[in-house]
């Protein structure tokens, strides 16, 4: 650039011949040409710099959702391998417990026949409870059920085992909502937050309102527990897991909590076409 505000100088300076002034005019011109060659070039340069930086990231995010995903299904398989391992195993042992205790119950003296009955009811109980268990714990069971009879489902669980009072508020049309394999996931994260509230919260009530928008789903969760200090809550493998599964689907997902307040879970999950 020196050079050539020289050559403009020169330019205006008084010029012997004719000669010499088209050797500057040609000499600015190739000057010309290579300051834009040279601009072009940065402009080239930097665009492809530019993409192979974003098609690494994009490389990157592909290979963490993939990875997300595969510890996901491992995770599914998992929990289908022990729902069907406590149906098939123990529901069978309670099941022949159960059948002979019945048997058994016309034999029972009468001064624990009171006490036989509870302990028989127990097992029947305990049976029922097992096969709703195994149930939840197997995602083809989910998919046929649906996300809403599946929540339904989890809630009639909590309050027959008297664990805390909980309840569903539905909104909307569910019919909105046809993607059944984000059902798996939607009940996972419901599930975690459910868990969480009856091992740490000591919460008496949990409160899930479904709304069912024409767009997007609206999940929000809420406990009366002891709640938490967000500037100090660890980063859990509970908390990790949602906002993984969350983030597999779209969803925006958000925990907030006070101390002494509870904890409430907010999720808007944009529907997304069938795969």
């Amino acid at each position: 650039m020196i050079n050539l505000f020289l050559l403009l100088k020169e330019l205006d300076k008084p010029i012997s011949s004719s000669s010499e002034r088209y050797l500057l005019v040609y000499m600015i011109g190739i000057l010309l040409i290579v300051c834009t060659l040279i601009i072009l070039f940065f402009i080239v340069f930097q665009k492809r710099k530019n993409k192979l930086i974003l098609d690494k990231v994009k490389q990157q995010k592909a290979f963490e959702e993939e990875l997300t995903n595969t510890q996901i299904e491992i995770q599914e398989q998992t929990l289908k391998n022990i729902g069907q391992e406590l149906h098939d195993n123990v529901g069978q042992i309670l099941s022949v417990a159960n059948m002979n205790m019945s048997i058994l119950s016309t034999q029972v003296p009468e001064a624990i026949k009171e006490s036989f009955t509870e302990t028989k009811n127990a097992v029947k109980e305990g049976l029922s409870e097992l096969r709703l268990l195994s149930k939840t714990l197997n995602n083809e069971v989910i998919v046929n059920r649906g996300f809403v009879d599946s929540v339904h489902s989890e809630v009639e669980r909590l309050n027959k085992l008297k664990l805390l009072k909980a309840f569903v508020n539905l909104e909307g049309n569910p019919e909105f909502f046809k993607q059944p394999k984000d059902s798996i996931i939607l009940f996972r994260i419901v599930q975690e937050f459910i868990s969480n509230t009856v091992k740490y919260a000591e919460a008496s009530t949990l409160k899930i309102n479904l709304n069912f928008l024409e767009d997007k789903l609206l999940v929000a969760l809420l406990d009366d527990g002891i709640g938490f200090n967000e500037n100090t809550i660890e980063q859990g493998s509970g908390l990790i897991n949602m906002k993984s599964r969350a983030a597999l689907i779209n969803a925006d997902l958000n925990l907030s909590s006070t101390p002494g307040e509870g904890v409430q879970l907010t999720l808007n999950y944009p529907y997304r076409a069938l795969e």
